[in-house]
């Protein structure tokens, strides 16, 4: 029997490294939430995102905040007020993951409805 060979071509490698590359910045529960957040919330202060995002706790917004900083996904601005506010935004280069955002959640209401209409065939059946 013949092996198949999908992956061997310069091209399909290219495009398993950007995959692996952006699964490796967007993974995780929490960045898509916060990304979303961001996209429709404009400006939001970091107890916003945390009233926003159900069920995240601080620590985990705040590295996720980090991390997605430091992947130039979201700005960090520290406005000089008393107490000091911190606002978050998307950058440029974020918002171009809208799309990628929209049709994920799409696709994952299909998905949800799909579901659900199996068990309930099971359901009657």
């Amino acid at each position: 029997m013949k092996k198949s060979v999908i992956n061997n071509t310069t091209v399909c490698q290219v495009r398993m490294q950007a995959i692996s590359d952006a699964m490796s910045i967007l993974s995780g529960k929490w960045k898509f939430h916060i990304l979303g957040t961001l996209i429709e919330g404009n400006k939001l202060g970091f107890m916003d995102l945390l009233r926003e995002i159900n069920g995240i706790g601080s620590k985990m917004l705040s590295k996720e905040l980090q991390d997605l900083e430091m992947n130039r996904l979201v700005n960090r601005t520290v406005k000089n007020t008393k107490p000091i506010t911190v606002e978050y935004t998307i950058t440029e280069y974020g918002k171009t993951l809208a799309p990628l955002i929209d049709n994920l959640a799409k696709w994952g209401i299909e998905y949800r409805q799909l579901v659900c209409e199996e068990e309930e065939i099971k359901k009657v059946e």
